[in-house]
């Protein structure tokens, strides 16, 4: 990501705002990756097209968790060294919080 979303350290989040939101799987290969971006933005359209509280924004709604768990930014983490899901904390409650207070120091 850009300095304007920095990126933590050991790569399983980016901060907007001073808020950790998880990555997309690394391991994931391109051609994976590609499929599941592009099947979150049309899920994404749909949502927005779709009449609040409808059928059709329940089901839209759906499949954009769907994409977004099989990119692995919500469910089950990817990555297997037992370290807690920080996704949505406030980076500066977080073990990332030196680091963080670092950055805005910069």
């Amino acid at each position: 990501m850009s300095n304007m979303y920095p990126d933590t350290p050991d790569g399983r989040y980016f901060v907007v705002k001073g808020r950790l939101w998880r990555r997309s799987n690394p391991n994931l290969d391109e051609l994976t990756r590609t499929a599941l971006v592009k099947a979150l933005m049309a899920a994404r359209r749909a949502v927005r097209d779709a009449s609040a509280g409808s059928p059709e924004m329940k089901e839209a709604r759906k499949k954009v968790d769907a994409a977004k768990v099989a990119l692995g930014e919500r469910g089950p983490v990817w990555w297997d060294d037992g370290a807690p899901d920080f996704n949505r904390h406030l980076a500066k409650n977080t073990p990332y919080a030196a680091w963080f207070e670092q950055l805005e120091t910069d």
